[in-house]
Order: structure tokens, then C-alpha cells, then sequence
């Protein structure tokens, strides 16, 4: 996990000095930088953490699940061994259901997905405008692309808090009624 942070410093010089070299003004540079890297590197991180927690999480329910009933099956001739095998499929079944419980709280699949997608609609628009392809081709430059850019940059923020509040505010009314 060390090496997200000098990844993410990496990217964040590299782009920076492509941010630099623009013809901007200092304000459109830093909006560049805190508005959209900033975001996107953020957005990159927590899909990057959520997805870690994902899999440790259905990897422990997966093997566990698939133990488990191995486990139940073995017959030991020994009391204290039998003892043992109870004990440990009590502690896997256990750590099976507090695996499920977790994911299915924080629903870290679903996390990782949103933000995965939202950081590379980021990174597509950022992109683009900086080499100006896509919609900013017409503009013909930076500083005449720069306010289509911002927009479609917020337009981006504005609609990941959309889906983020849908989704809390979806979930507290089904934990309501449950």
C-alpha cells in the first residue's frame, strides 16, 4: 500500500508541470490543480481502498465458506481433537458472517465501482481538455476551452454527490423499514 501515495505524488508532478506549461492564468492553473487533479486523485484513492477492502472481505467469505463445511464433515476419534474442529468452525462461521456483515454494510463493491467510474470520467475530461480532443477541439485553445471545461467538471462533481446522497439517503429508508 506504499506505493499509492508515491504513485499518486508522481501523477500529481507529471500533470502538474503539463498544468504549467498551459497558456492559463494562475487562478485557471489552480483550479486545474485543486478542482479537478485534486478530485480525480482523491476519487482514485478511495476506489483504490475500497476495492482492497472488497476483496479481503468476499476472499474471507469465500474460503471460509468453502472450509466450513469441510470442517462439519471431519470425524475425529479423539474428543480433544473434535473439540478442536468444533471450536475452529465455530470461529470460521463466525468470521464468514462478519465478513458478509461488513461488506453488506458498507457495501465497499459498490463504493469501489462508483468512485473507479467517477475518477475516470475525471480523468477522460481532463484529458481531453488538455490536449484538445474530443469537445474541446472546437475552443482551438486552452483559454477558450477552459470554461466548457470547468463546467463539465463540476457538471461531475455535482452529479458523483447526486449518486452519493441518493445512495445514503436510499439506504436509511430501507434501514428504516427493516
Amino acid at each position: 500500500m506504499e506505493a499509492a501515495p508515491a504513485y499518486r505524488e508522481r501523477i500529481k508532478q507529471d500533470i502538474g508541470s503539463i498544468i504549467d506549461a498551459l497558456a492559463l492564468s494562475d487562478l485557471q492553473k489552480h483550479f486545474l490543480r485543486s478542482r479537478w487533479l485534486d478530485t480525480l486523485l482523491w476519487m482514485d484513492s478511495r476506489a483504490n481502498r475500497a476495492k482492497i477492502w472488497y476483496y479481503i472481505l468476499r476472499l474471507g467469505a469465500i474460503i471460509g465458506g468453502v472450509i466450513v463445511p469441510a470442517l462439519v464433515t471431519v470425524k475425529m476419534d479423539s474428543a480433544s481433537a473434535s473439540e478442536l474442529i468444533g471450536w475452529l468452525t465455530f470461529a470460521l462461521s463466525l468470521l464468514v458472517a462478519l465478513c458478509v456483515a461488513v461488506d453488506g454494510f458498507f457495501h465497499f463493491g459498490e463504493r469501489w465501482r462508483h468512485y473507479r467510474r467517477m475518477s475516470e470520467l475525471l480523468r477522460i475530461e481532463g484529458w481531453q481538455f488538455l490536449q484538445l480532443s474530443g469537445p474541446y477541439r472546437p475552443a482551438g485553445s486552452h483559454t477558450a476551452a477552459f470554461p466548457h471545461f470547468a463546467e463539465r467538471v463540476e457538471a461531475c462533481a455535482r452529479t458523483e454527490l447526486d449518486e452519493y446522497l441518493v445512495s445514503v439517503v436510499q439506504e436509511r429508508i430501507e434501514q428504516d423499514k427493516g
